[in-house]
């Protein structure tokens, strides 16, 4: 091959099936051996045989992800101070055009630099909890999110946005508005999670508008009153297209597909209003204010990190044995069929199980 090197961009020609084909981008560390991969400026990465590259040349270079061109942030001190939260995700990154992978972009500047808009909106400050997939997020993570969270606020921030892959990004949200108004109060302020569906170096990414109409909301939108699922929400995209994007209570929304922008809906919950979003990065909040009448809480409430909860599948493989394991938990979780049935009824006395799941369930509600 030529002498093209990792973080370059170049020009090539390729042969292929249907003739040959001439591609530009960056040229990334290979996928395999003897092959070369190239991530297109469509965000996509695309890989060739080195046998089949007939010309290649360079035609410039990649900014690496530590390259800051915004190194002077000037803020509007007349805008309301929010913190981001960083758990984990791609929603504030760069990518490695060496390597070809994500770097997490987490200093003021670095944000700014991504999503310059963000600087009209608030004054930005950030802390690092973590870059963890979301997977991975466990009960003292919550705490951990909780504790910053006051700590934001105390500072007198008068929002918070939480970043968070996406997966399991509707746990940490219901965990939040429990923290925060489980026991009858409100947070000091607002509380938003956004992620991204699509990475930030696709073309599809989702990331810019969900960062920016979660800040806005966390600068501008109304007081939480703790009582209407408010006391945290998750933006994000409420359609497959650019522009809009849903706020959803915390405490009763859920993921409901692997990658779609808008995977995001309520459970028998409809948004709470809309963030419409600009293409020059001006957001509009369509959502209607309540008057709080809660107190508001002076810290959250602190989650005990060895609860052990079992969760059980109700179906055809579900077996009297299983619930016996619940003796070594605080707690066990039917997830139901229908109203929430089990497998406990033999109509046709040709399942004893069913009868064994009965005794089983009966046994482990007389023990409180």
């Amino acid at each position: 091959m030529g002498s093209p090197e990792s973080g370059e961009r170049i020009r090539f020609t390729a042969s292929t099936p249907e003739g040959s084909v001439t591609h530009e981008g960056i040229l990334l560390a290979p996928a395999t051996s003897g092959h070369i991969t190239v991530k297109l400026d469509n965000g996509y990465n695309i890989t060739f045989a080195e046998s089949a590259i007939s010309e290649i040349s360079t035609i410039g270079s990649a900014n690496s992800p530590d390259t800051i061109t915004n190194t002077s942030i000037s803020e509007n001190l007349d805008l309301p101070e929010i913190w981001i939260l960083h758990t984990g995700g791609t929603i504030a990154s760069k990518v490695d055009y060496v390597t070809g992978a994500v770097a997490a972009r987490f200093e003021p500047e670095e944000l700014l630099d991504a999503i310059p808009e963000l600087a009209s909106h608030a004054r930005i400050r950030t802390k690092k909890l973590g870059n963890m997939w979301s997977d991975d997020i466990r009960v003292r993570h919550w705490n951990a999110m909780m504790a910053a969270a006051e700590e934001a606020f105390n500072s007198g921030a008068v929002g918070v946005v939480i970043t968070h892959g996406t997966d399991t990004m509707h746990h940490s949200a219901a965990a939040a508005a429990f923290a925060w108004a489980g026991q009858g109060e409100r947070p000091p302020g607002r509380i938003a999670f956004t992620g991204s569906q699509r990475s930030s170096d696709r073309g599809s990414t989702d990331g810019t508008e969900n960062l920016l109409a979660a800040v806005h909301w966390a600068a501008h939108g109304p007081e939480p009153t703790g009582e209407n699922g408010d006391a945290s929400v998750i933006i994000m995209h409420a359609g497959s297209d650019d522009g809009v994007c849903a706020i959803m209570p915390g405490c009763s929304t859920r993921k409901f597909h692997s990658s779609k922008r808008n995977a995001f809906q309520g459970i028998n919950a409809d948004p709470l209003g809309f963030i419409s979003v600009g293409r020059n990065g001006n957001c509009e909040i369509e959502m209607e204010a309540q008057k709080p009448t809660r107190n508001i809480a002076t810290k959250p409430a602190v989650f005990d990190e060895n609860t052990r909860i079992l969760q059980l599948m109700a179906g055809p493989h579900l077996f009297a044995d299983q619930i016996k394991l619940a003796s070594n938990y605080d707690a066990v979780l039917f997830h139901g069929t229908g109203l929430g049935h089990l497998p406990i009824e033999d109509p046709n006395g040709d399942s004893p199980e069913n009868a064994e799941m009965r005794e089983a369930v009966a046994n482990y509600c007389s023990k409180g």
